[in-house]
C-alpha cells in the first residue's frame, strides 16, 4: 500500500486555482459518471457497492487491476451482484497526467482507459524514473497543459491512448483541461479527509474496509455480504 502522500496532494490542489466540471450522463455499457472524476460500473441499485480508490503510479493498483479487474466487471457489476465505484486518488503529477486521460472521451471509455494504463504501468512508469534532467525540467515550467503534456509523451502515455482510438488533438485538450485536474485534485483530498489512508483502497456501502488493499483480502469480505 502506498500512503504518506498528502501533502502532494495537498500541494496539488492549491496549485489548480480553476474552475468546476459539470457530470455527464449514463454512457452505456453500464458505466455512469456519478460525479465529476468518479464513474461507476454496474447499476446504482445493485445490493452492494464496491468503492475503490486508485493511484495510477501506485504499483498495489496495478496488480490488484491484474488480480480483480476483469472479475469485478463480468462477476459482479455485468451480473447485478454489486457496483464498482472508481474514485482516482492523484498523488502527483505523473498521476494526475494518467488520471486526465483515463477521463479523457465519453464516459463509456473510461473503463478502458483505466484498464489499458494500468496494465502498462511498468513501461511508463520506468520511462519516467529514466527521464532526463532536460526532460525533467520541462515538466516544471511552462504552461499547465504544456508540463502535462510533456510528461504524457515522454512517458508513452499518448501513444496507449493513440492505439484506444484517440487523436492527439483530443489528448492535447484533457491534459491542458485544468478544471478537471483541480476536480481530481480536490476528490484526492478529500478522500483523505474522509480517512483513506492509502492506494489501493476500498469501501463497502461506504464503508471503509481496514487493512484491504489487495483482491485476495477483498474478495471474501465481497462474496460474505453478498451471502447474508
Amino acid at each position: 500500500m502506498k500512503s504518506g502522500f498528502r501533502v502532494l496532494v495537498t500541494g496539488l490542489a492549491a496549485a489548480l486555482a480553476l474552475g468546476a466540471v459539470t457530470a455527464g450522463a449514463a454512457g452505456p455499457q453500464g458505466v455512469t459518471r456519478v460525479e465529476p472524476g468518479v464513474h461507476r460500473v454496474g447499476k446504482a441499485e445493485a445490493p452492494l457497492t464496491l468503492t475503490e480508490y486508485v493511484s495510477y503510479t501506485c504499483p498495489h493498483c496495478a496488480h490488484f487491476e491484474h488480480d480483480a479487474g476483469k472479475e469485478l466487471i463480468v462477476g459482479y457489476a455485468a451480473t447485478g451482484k454489486a457496483s464498482i465505484v472508481v474514485r482516482n486518488l492523484v498523488r502527483d503529477q505523473a498521476d494526475l497526467a494518467a488520471a486526465l486521460l483515463t477521463n479523457c472521451g465519453g464516459d463509456d471509455r473510461f473503463m478502458a482507459n483505466h484498464g489499458a494504463i494500468m496494465g502498462a504501468q511498468d513501461e511508463w512508469l520506468g520511462r519516467l524514473r529514466a527521464a532526463t534532467p532536460a526532460q525533467r525540467a520541462r515538466y516544471q515550467t511552462g504552461s499547465f497543459g504544456a508540463r502535462m503534456q510533456a510528461m504524457a509523451r515522454d512517458a508513452g502515455l499518448y501513444d496507449i491512448m493513440v492505439r484506444r482510438g484517440y487523436g492527439k488533438a483530443q489528448l492535447d485538450r484533457c491534459l491542458a483541461d485544468e478544471a478537471a485536474a483541480k476536480t481530481l485534485s480536490q476528490n484526492a483530498a478529500s478522500y483523505l479527509q474522509e480517512g483513506v489512508a492509502g492506494t489501493p483502497s476500498f469501501a463497502i456501502d461506504g464503508v471503509l474496509l481496514a487493512g484491504t488493499h489487495d483482491w485476495a483480502s477483498l474478495k471474501p469480505q465481497l462474496d460474505a455480504r453478498l451471502n447474508r
